[in-house]
């Protein structure tokens, strides 16, 4: 993850002005929050995180395959 300069802000910045980091969120895609003036938080839309949170189609199809294969046996029993 790149982290642009001018999306670092301070935890005690966004707990005074939390509008403005919201904004800043909406404007470039996150917020990075420093504790101790290292980075401790990302601060994403809502949107952006559930859009990384969907798993592909092939993922989806090869974590079906390995689960089946894992649990064949059981399934054929379950089918007679």
């Amino acid at each position: 993850m790149l982290i642009d300069m001018k999306n670092l802000v301070s935890i005690t910045e966004a707990n005074r002005n939390f509008s403005k980091v919201a904004r800043a969120v909406d404007e470039n895609g996150s917020v990075v929050i420093l504790k101790n003036n290292a980075p401790r938080y990302v601060l994403v839309s809502f949107e952006q995180m559930m859009e990384a949170e969907q798993v592909g189609d092939d993922e989806l199809l090869e974590i079906s395959r390995r689960t089946f294969n894992l649990h064949a046996k059981a399934y054929k029993e379950l089918a007679t």
